[in-house]
């Protein structure tokens, strides 16, 4: 009985037809959820981020010269 659900199933698959299975899942959401450790540990590093611009010495600020 469970021979002939096999060849079934097995006639059923088409040879020529490729796809990523099991693996290529996997692989995905590791490459998945190391993206998203990167983004949480970026926004937590640009949070800490304080910076303030320096005065223009110059006292001259937006005025270019040409």
């Amino acid at each position: 009985m469970m021979m002939s659900a096999l060849t079934l199933a097995a006639a059923d698959l088409d040879q020529n037809k490729v796809t990523p299975g099991v693996l290529g899942f996997i692989v995905f959401a590791v490459i998945g959820g190391a993206v998203w450790l990167l983004m949480k540990s970026m926004n937590k590093h640009m949070k800490r981020v304080d910076f303030e611009e320096a005065p223009d010495p110059s006292g001259e600020a937006g005025k270019t010269t040409a």
